[in-house]
């Protein structure tokens, strides 16, 4: 059952030939039958590698998506995020949400993603999806009002509803491993996103507490679904948009989110040490994001099993496992790393897991 002791985030590089395609179908040059044809053969490509390298999850790359985010909220509603651009490897600018509609599930949004996926991997199919806090943690109360709402409690209820129905969707459709992408839990710890949030009148530590109350909610009574939860400082084009340790986060989230298990990013000194995790209870797995997927360069395999070891002191070996520290492509431009070093990442991840644990 998942985690599994070699585990990945879910976003893969898309191929030229599939982001080229793209292009052409938003021109109007390609027929959407094409532009589908052309994902579902580069996603069994993607299956292929993961199969390759040794992962025993498949995820679709999140090749169908231009953003992790984008597609599922625009599934329901009216919803857009704006980013601005900025230089790679600095902290780029926090995307911004607009609401121009309530909240509502039409449907499954992951449902065919996950058949498709299932019908071609031997591996575990892995879904990913957003967190249900990104809106408002985009925006605050004052997005959520701006056009759609009155009321921000009946947003929040709104938000509930269609995760919930898209959970027990993706479950009653025999999907047993999903993963929310949750961006605004880890960056809870950095003083600039405190600032923010000040500033536009909410409390990060009783925001903190609404969070999780949101995210328990929307994750109820969910039998034979195994939920993992990433947590993002940010990944788009190798920018990053908080630093801090998940210290101002840890005692509160590993205790109360019924969460089974985290993965948190460990590849930069922005993140801290590992001393948060003395929080994390006995019943819960931490997956440290150790290889950096922001950098084309690949890491010591002798230097990360040494950092497993540090971590060790605070969680036990038997639940740990290893994972690069986010997607390779949140956004389908992409982070600057090759084909070939995304390959040789995702080896080295299973090569640890195979040489501290004797498995991935």
């Amino acid at each position: 059952m998942p985690p599994f002791r070699a585990e990945h985030v879910g976003s893969l590089l898309r191929p030229s030939g599939l982001l080229e395609l793209r292009g052409r179908f938003a021109r109007g040059e390609i027929d959407q039958a094409t532009l589908t044809t052309a994902e579902d053969n580069a996603i069994a490509d993607a299956v292929r590698l993961q199969e390759r390298v040794g992962l025993r999850l498949a995820t679709d790359g999140e090749f169908r998506r231009a953003s992790y985010h984008g597609y599922f909220y625009a599934q329901l509603g009216g919803i857009a995020f704006e980013a601005a651009d900025g230089a790679a490897g600095t902290r780029g600018a926090q995307p911004t949400a607009s609401i121009k509609s309530r909240i509502a599930w039409k449907g499954p949004v992951h449902g065919a993603d996950f058949a498709f996926l299932r019908a071609r991997a031997d591996a575990l199919p892995k879904i990913t999806i957003p967190g249900p806090c990104a809106l408002h943690f985009r925006g605050g109360d004052v997005a959520v009002t701006a056009h759609a709402y009155r009321d921000v409690e009946q947003f929040w209820d709104d938000i509930v509803t269609a995760f919930q129905k898209e959970l027990n969707a993706l479950a009653v459709a025999g999907c047993t491993y999903v993963q929310i992408d949750e961006t605004a839990f880890a960056k809870f710890g950095d003083p600039d996103v405190r600032k923010m949030l000040l500033a536009r009148g909410d409390d990060p530590d009783a925001l903190i507490d609404r969070y999780i109350a949101v995210t328990n909610r929307a994750i109820r009574d969910l039998p034979g679904l195994h939920i993992g939860m990433h947590l993002c400082r940010g990944n788009r084009g190798g920018q990053w948009h908080a630093e801090g340790s998940y210290e101002a986060v840890a005692e509160k989230l590993f205790n109360a989110l019924d969460i089974g298990f985290f993965f948190l990013e460990y590849d930069s000194p922005r993140a801290g040490d590992f001393s948060p995790l003395r929080f994390v209870p006995k019943d819960k797995s931490i997956v440290l994001g150790l290889v950096s997927t922001k950098t084309n360069f690949l890491e010591d395999k002798s230097a990360l099993r040494q950092r497993v070891d540090e971590a060790s002191r605070f969680v036990p070996l038997d639940r740990l496992a290893v994972s690069p520290q986010c997607g390779f492509a949140s956004t389908e431009l992409g982070n600057p790393v090759s084909a070939e070093m995304q390959e040789a990442k995702l080896r080295l991840v299973v090569e640890l897991a195979q040489e501290v644990w004797g498995t991935a």
